[in-house]
């Protein structure tokens, strides 16, 4: 007996031996991607200082009724219950059981006389309890790894929000372009008219030829081919609108003219801010995933461990209704269970080795996630610094046009020059306007990106979650 007792052992010590390396991938930060300048303060409405009460009211409605938002929530109370089950399983069961049936006893078995050949009634009723005391703590880790579920499903949800925001704000602004050069395209056509009509004046004094008023013809029909066009895109944006909010064309037609601000107060940084990681739900979602997945890696781990469960249970057991409820038909019981499994043809190693892999995996699509936010955010600031230095040049251009008509108008009043001069100066003043328009609704259009980009206000819950580099690894051991 003394000899299996250094046998016993050393079977237990080398089935808790954990086989494996650690993850290799190593999640980015901060430093990494040169994200170092100051932060950027953004409302959880950003949209709200473009100034336009009727785009306040398009956002809530679709974040009320937008059914993306709903398989996002209904995943959150997926998780949740996960979360739930999982915890369920760290506390003890308890179980009711009661049997009664008539049977026919043998008259050749363990039964003695007078109940051996006879029918008799068997009753057991017993409350049973089972406890996992996992002390080597599997299944704190399959709870911590359901929980960093919950808070990226959470996280999801609320980067669903804020795309879905971000998509309201594009629309709302491709339906102000269309509102503007629609505006811009009937004042062409009443300018091109004008000019047709000048030129069928001169052609009937012989100063102009057929072919002249033919090509003033054609420019009227391009300017009401570009009305016709600013009209469709006007009607697609307001479709888009509705989509978004859960409504149908009723909601679409109902849309009155946008009211947009000039200049947006939307923050526009000169470098990428040094917590845009911490803003960005998407990033958040992918950290948490990166726990989740280091959580998993430890319950792999620590099946490498024994598993110890406790269980009692008292009832009644008897044979014959009158004796079932004779208190001297009582039994007990109670016991610990301890289970090692030995040898399992490595099945255990591979599941740790799959997830070790888990966790590269999720630091790998955090960087991913990471590069891509740094990304969104330099081309976002890149768009808005573009677009608000074409359009100050552009506004040079319209000041310039404007001075050149008003004295052309001078000039026709003084008899130096013709109408159809002046109508054409008024005609290129209009195509430096459409122009100036384009790059105003483009500015914008890159101001509610840059937005979405730096995470719309999103801040991550205090107290915060540990760094994914340290985090993982910390679960991972």
């Amino acid at each position: 007996m003394r000899r299996l007792i250094p046998l016993a052992a050393a079977l237990l010590a080398s089935a808790c031996a954990v086989p494996g390396s650690p993850p290799v991938t190593v999640a980015k930060t901060a430093p990494d991607l040169a994200l170092a300048g100051p932060s950027v303060a953004l409302a959880p409405d950003w949209w709200s200082a473009i100034g336009d009460p009727q785009l306040d009211r398009l956002v809530a409605d679709a974040l009320a009724g937008n059914p993306s938002l709903d398989a996002a929530a209904a995943r959150v109370r997926q998780a949740e219950a996960a979360l739930a089950r999982q915890d369920a399983e760290l506390r003890p069961d308890a179980a009711l059981d009661v049997n009664v049936q008539g049977q026919r006893l043998s008259s050749n078995y363990i039964i003695p006389p007078p109940f051996a050949g006879t029918v008799r009634a068997l009753g057991t009723g017993q409350a049973g309890l089972n406890w996992n005391l996992d002390l080597f703590g599997r299944q704190k880790a399959a709870i911590a790894g359901a929980a960093a579920q919950l808070q990226a499903a959470e996280y999801d949800r609320a980067a669903a929000r804020l795309m879905l925001a971000g998509a309201v704000v594009q629309s709302y602004v491709e339906l102000a372009r269309a509102e503007r050069q629609a505006a811009i395209a009937q004042r062409t056509i009443a300018t091109r008219q004008q000019s047709l009509g000048l030129v069928q004046v001169r052609e009937r004094n012989r100063l102009a030829s057929r072919i002249d008023i033919t090509a003033a013809q054609t420019l009227v029909s391009q300017a009401q081919l570009a009305l016709v066009q600013a009209q469709g895109a006007r009607a697609i944006a307001a479709d888009a609108l509705a989509a978004l909010a859960g409504r149908g064309g009723d909601y679409a037609r109902a849309l009155q003219p946008t009211r947009l601000a000039a200049d947006a107060a939307l923050p526009v940084p000169a470098t990428l801010p040094a917590d845009l990681l911490a803003r960005r739900p998407d990033v958040a979602a992918a950290q948490a995933r990166i726990a989740a997945a280091a959580a998993q890696r430890q319950v792999a781990r620590r099946a490498f461990y024994p598993n110890i469960n406790l269980s009692a249970l008292v009832g009644l057991q008897a044979i014959g209704f009158g004796n079932f409820v004779d208190l001297s038909s009582g039994i007990a019981g109670g016991g610990a269970a301890i289970h090692l499994p030995l040898f399992d043809s490595g099945r255990r190693s591979a599941e740790l080795r799959g997830a070790t892999a888990a966790v590269d995996v999720a630091t790998a699509q955090y960087n991913e996630s990471v590069v891509a936010a740094a990304r969104d955010a330099a081309d976002a600031i890149a768009r808005v610094q573009a677009a608000d230095a074409a359009r100050v040049r552009q506004r040079e251009v319209v000041t310039g046009l404007a001075e050149t008509n008003r004295l052309n108008g001078v000039r026709v009043q003084s008899g130096l020059s013709s109408r159809l001069d002046l109508v054409n100066t008024d005609i290129r003043l209009l195509d430096a306007e459409l122009a100036d328009a384009n790059l105003a609704i483009d500015s914008l259009a890159a101001r509610a990106q840059l937005a979405t980009a730096l995470g719309g206000g999103f801040e991550l819950p205090t107290p915060a979650n540990p760094s994914p580099a340290t985090g993982a690894q910390d679960l991972s051991r």
